[in-house]
């Protein structure tokens, strides 16, 4: 877990969830710039990449990155933010395949 009353680097600013659990993945952008995170922000951060990728540290258990791969494709881009969502850069990975039947 991050230290007591901080979150760890995964987590935007603006997302008010809790990290859950310790920093087991770091999650790249198509540059390669990326943070490190605990499951739940590395899916979240994950979710609003386009052409992002995930790998666990060295001390995560395994299956973490394809677990934090897996729920990333069930969140929308940014998904704490509020207001209707009816782009395709607005929907989950699996909002916008059912949208396109696949």
């Amino acid at each position: 877990m991050p230290p007591a009353g901080r979150r760890c680097p995964a987590a935007h600013p603006e997302d008010p969830t809790p990290c859950v659990g310790s920093v087991v993945v770091t999650v790249l952008d198509r540059v390669n710039a990326g943070a490190d995170g605990c499951e739940h922000h590395g899916a979240r951060l994950l979710a609003s990449l386009a052409g992002g990728r995930v790998y666990a540290l060295p001390h995560a258990a395994p299956g973490t990155a394809i677990r934090v791969f897996t729920a990333a494709a069930g969140i929308r881009p940014f998904c704490w933010l509020d207001g209707p969502r009816v782009e395709p850069s607005q929907l989950s990975e699996i909002e916008n395949r059912a949208r396109h039947g696949r």
